[in-house]
């Protein structure tokens, strides 16, 4: 496989755009080609077999553009199993750190909190990461089907996240938490709003810089890792392109960035 190629990053819509940013700093040398399923968001109230044939669709555009390396920038799409993704195509799949060992060495209680999509939330997959390292700590998974639809909208204060965030948080405080992992991409973007919500003595968790160290091992381990020149990043999105690149400013070194809107049918 050729090194030049760029890593493909996929998400629901603007909420991996977070991960992107991570991924820019980590692997500076890399290209990266961004679908972000505006059109089709969220994803994370959808039956699974919708969802899986959406990722389908996504993962079938970058094969077809040519990627040497996929990285699931979405927690609800990682939860139908990095395998069952790349079945088919030549490249390797990196899903969403859960943040397991990140958060059981940090919290203190071992009371972890999870928020997530509905659809995360169901599969239990952040309980059985964290117990599968310590059977004695505690998992609160808190879905949160409200904050996408805002956050998509460029929504990342004031009273409509103030009142989510509220509502979210409480059945997590009244479980007295002392950590809390932000399990959807699209959550970094209002973790101010999130910390001020839970208030000093918990700590808020996002898993991507874990992604991103997974990523760069992936491509070191196949001799895929580009050591030199300036990384670019062409992101993508299947609709709403102003506003994608509006809140990409947001998140992104814009220099090093293009941006397109396409159709995956």
């Amino acid at each position: 496989m050729d090194k030049n190629l760029p890593v493909g990053v996929i998400d629901s819509g603007v909420g991996g755009l977070s991960v992107l940013k991570v991924l820019q700093q980590a692997l500076p040398h890399e290209d990266f080609l961004y679908i972000g399923d505006t059109a089709r968001t969220p994803y994370g109230q959808r039956p699974e077999k919708e969802i899986r044939a959406m990722v389908h669709d996504l993962t079938d555009y970058l094969d077809n553009a040519g990627i040497k390396l996929l990285v699931v920038a979405c927690n609800t799409i990682t939860v139908l199993g990095t395998e069952s993704i790349r079945n088919g195509y030549a490249f390797d799949v990196v899903g969403m750190s859960k943040g397991a060992e990140l958060a059981l060495g940090v919290t203190k209680n071992k009371k972890i909190g999870v928020m997530a999509t509905p659809f995360t939330v169901a599969s239990g997959a952040h309980k059985a990461a964290v117990n599968a390292l310590d059977a004695d700590a505690e998992v609160f998974a808190q879905g949160c089907p409200d904050f996408v639809p805002l956050i998509e909208q460029g929504v990342f204060s004031g009273a409509a996240i103030e009142d989510a965030v509220a509502r979210y948080s409480a059945p997590l405080k009244e479980a007295g938490v002392d950590t809390v992992l932000l399990s959807c991409t699209h959550y970094p973007f209002i973790r101010a709003e999130i910390e001020k919500g839970f208030g000093e003595g918990v700590t808020v968790l996002d898993p991507a810089e874990a992604t991103a160290l997974q990523a760069r091992i992936f491509l070191e381990r196949a001799g895929l890792l580009k050591m030199q020149g300036t990384g670019r990043s062409r992101v993508c999105f299947t609709a709403e392109l102003n506003r994608g690149k509006a809140i990409a400013e947001l998140m992104l070194d814009m220099e090093r960035s293009s941006f397109e809107e396409i159709s995956l049918l």
